[in-house]
């Protein structure tokens, strides 16, 4: 399972991929609003730390502005991928801009049947938000197990992102699941590496190392 790291925190961003467990990143407006930064600059920040897809939102609503909008986009480097809405103009400008070489990430998804058409579509990665599912009284998950068995029958090469991550649970049924990524906030992919028995056992470590390291 890939790890991408949903957030557009350069200096986390750096942090993490310096530990050597980050595959992509993904971003959006509202991330990079909360940064208070230029979008295009912060972007290719990223670009620069990150070897992996880093996914940027165009934000026009027709087929036409996210056409263009992803063109754009897509010169800032090679691993950009462009992030669209499950929308009928969005499912058009994916049919459009996968054509030419530049992959698609169609985001704000929230069933089978709109992946089923994101795939269709020939989009390179899906994200279903499983956490706004779940805000909403259904488990998102199921929607993942569902997505993972119809994209297996047919074979579709569309990859599945996992996103709204709000959990730990959520990133381990990802993986049970067999969705391709998750992609994590920063505070969960750290307590990722915590267990209380991990911390217990390198404290007893260190007290039987000081009885015995002058012997």
């Amino acid at each position: 399972m890939k790890i991408f790291i949903d957030t557009a925190d350069v200096e986390e961003i750096k942090r993490l991929n310096d530990i050597g467990i980050i595959d992509g990143v993904t971003t959006n407006p509202s991330l990079i609003a909360k940064e208070g930064r230029n979008f295009e600059q912060v972007v290719k920040e990223i670009t620069e730390i990150v070897d992996g897809p880093i996914s940027a939102e165009a934000v026009s609503l027709d087929a036409e502005g996210m056409i263009k909008e992803g063109k754009e986009l897509s010169k800032i480097h090679k691993n950009i991928i462009i992030k669209v809405p499950m929308t009928s103009e969005g499912i058009k400008a994916v049919k459009v801009l996968e054509a030419e070489g530049i992959k698609c990430n169609v985001t704000l998804t929230f069933s089978a049947n709109q992946a089923i058409l994101a795939a269709k579509a020939g989009a390179s990665f899906v994200s279903p938000f499983v956490g706004r599912l779940d805000d909403i009284g259904e488990k998102g998950m199921d929607v993942i197990k569902e997505i993972v068995e119809i994209y297996k029958n047919y074979n579709f090469k569309t990859e599945i992102i996992v996103a709204s991550v709000r959990n730990l649970e959520h990133v381990k049924e990802s993986g049970m699941l067999g969705a391709h990524i998750a992609t994590i906030p920063p505070k969960l992919i750290n307590e990722m590496f915590k267990h209380e028995l991990t911390d217990k056992g390198i404290k007893k470590f260190l007290e039987d190392w000081e009885k015995v390291k002058d012997k």
